[in-house]
C-alpha cells in the first residue's frame, strides 16, 4: 500500500509519526512519501518537504508568502500525481490541506483526515467543503464530534493521541541525567515554550523572558522546536539556554511554564505544569481574527474544559508585568496551584483512553481496503 502524507507543523509531525509507525505495525509492506519532519522521516525516510519550510502563521504572514505557497501547491499536485497513492493522509494544516483534499476528490484519489482543522473556531463554512472532499475525518477532541453532527458529517472521535506519545516516556529515571546533559543547574525550572515559527518567536520570546527578570533563584529554558536553530534562539534574546529536542523533559522537569497557544498548552498541562498562556500576533492578524473567531478562549485546556482553568494573556495584556504577576501566582499561591491541579486531573479524564494511533490506522486501512 501507498500512502501520501502531508504535516505542516511540529505537531503534525509527532503525530503524523505515532499514525506512520502504527499504520506499520498493522501493514507493514506499507510505503509512505510525506511532507512532514524528522520524526516521520526516523519512521520512513521519503520526506518531499520539511515543516521547517511550511509553516506561515496570521493573515499579514501567509499574504507575504502566497507566491511560495502557490508554488508549494502546484508542486505537492505534480508529486502525488507521480507517486499514485492508495490514499491521501493529511493531518491538521488546514489552508494548505483543504485545497489538496479538494484537487484529490476531482482526480478520485480518497482522502482521509487525522486532526480536524479548528473550524469550530471560525471559518465554520469550511463543513461544507470537508463534508464534500473529505472521505473520512477523526477527530482528537471530545467536542469536535458533536460539532460535525450539527451539520450532519458523520466523524470518528479516537481520543487525543498526547496521551500515548508521553505515556512512552519514563521521564523520573532520567530526571538527573536531563540536567547534566544540558548544562542545568539545580535551581527550579521556568520552561518558555515560545512556538516553533520564527515569526511568534521573534515577537514572545523577548516578552517571556522580561517577565522573569530578577527571579535569580530559577533558572529559564527555553524549548527549541526542531524547525530552529539554538543560534537562532540567541540571535533574538541571546542570554536563554535552549534545549532541543527534549520539550517532554523539559515540562517534566519544570516548576512552570510561560506556553504560546497551541498543542503546548495541552502538553503542559497533561505534565501537571502550572502555565501561563501568552499570545501576540501583528495588529492586523488580530483584528481579523478578534471578528472571525467564534470561541471564547485560545488555549486547548480552556477550550476542552470550556471554562478559563489557565490565565491567557493575549496581545496587549501579554506585556511582562503582567506574565510576572500570574507567574508569582501560579509560584506562591499554593491554593490557587491546587485548583489548577485538580482541573489538569479533570482535563485528562475528558480526553478519554489512549489509543488514538492504533485506532486511526485500523480505520483507515479498513476504510481503504473496503
Amino acid at each position: 500500500m501507498k500512502l501520501y502524507v502531508i504535516a505542516g507543523e511540529a505537531s503534525g509531525d509527532l503525530h503524523g509519526s505515532n499514525l506512520m509507525q502504527a499504520i506499520l505495525d498493522q501493514q507493514p509492506d506499507t510505503e509512505f512519501r510525506f511532507w512532514g519532519g524528522d520524526k516521520m522521516i526516523a519512521v520512513q525516510d521519503n520526506c518531499v518537504k520539511h515543516i521547517r519550510d511550511l509553516a506561515f502563521m496570521g493573515f499579514v504572514e501567509v499574504l507575504m508568502n502566497i507566491r511560495t505557497i502557490t508554488k508549494n501547491l502546484r508542486f505537492c499536485k505534480e508529486d502525488i500525481l507521480a507517486f499514485q497513492p492508495d490514499a491521501i493522509v493529511m493531518i491538521d494544516y488546514p489552508g494548505f490541506n483543504l485545497r489538496i483534499a479538494e484537487w484529490a476528490k476531482e482526480q478520485g484519489i480518497k482522502v482521509m483526515y487525522y486532526i480536524s482543522p479548528q473550524v469550530w473556531a471560525w471559518k465554520q463554512n469550511r463543513v461544507h467543503k470537508i463534508k464534500k472532499v473529505v472521505d473520512k475525518m477523526y477527530v482528537i477532541l471530545p467536542f469536535e464530534k458533536a460539532f460535525y453532527e450539527k451539520f450532519d458529517y458523520e466523524v470518528e472521535y479516537v481520543g487525543h493521541p498526547l496521551l500515548d506519545e508521553i505515556s512512552k516516556y519514563d521521564f523520573e529515571s532520567g530526571k538527573e541525567a536531563f540536567r547534566e546533559r544540558n548544562g542545568l543547574n539545580n535551581k527550579p525550572i521556568i520552561a518558555i515554550v515560545p512556538g516553533s515559527r520564527k515569526q511568534e518567536v521573534k515577537t514572545k520570546l523577548p516578552i517571556m523572558v522580561a517577565a522573569t527578570k530578577g527571579m535569580g533563584e530559577y533558572q529559564l529554558v527555553v524549548a527549541g522546536a526542531p524547525s530552529l536553530t539554538k543560534e537562532f534562539y540567541q540571535s533574538v534574546q541571546n542570554d536563554v539556554q535552549v534545549v532541543h529536542g527534549e520539550t517532554y523533559e523539559l515540562l517534566y522537569n519544570a516548576s512552570a511554564a510561560l506556553v504560546t497557544s497551541g498543542t503546548a498548552t495541552l502538553e503542559t498541562a497533561l505534565f501537571k505544569v502550572p502555565e501561563v498562556v501568552c499570545y501576540k500576533g501583528s495588529q492586523i492578524s488580530y483584528h481579523i481574527a478578534r471578528r472571525l473567531v467564534k470561541v471564547d478562549y485560545i488555549s486547548l485546556v480552556n477550550l476542552i474544559m470550556e471554562r478559563e482553568v489557565v490565565k491567557e494573556l493575549i496581545q496587549k495584556e501579554c506585556n511582562p508585568s503582567q506574565i510576572r504577576a500570574e507567574l508569582d501566582r501560579l509560584l506562591n499561591d499554593e491554593s490557587y496551584k491546587s485548583r489548577l491541579l485538580l482541573d489538569y486531573d479533570q482535563l485528562e479524564e475528558k480526553l478519554g483512553g489512549g489509543g488514538a494511533s492504533a485506532k486511526v490506522a485500523q480505520s483507515l486501512l479498513k476504510t481503504i481496503n473496503a
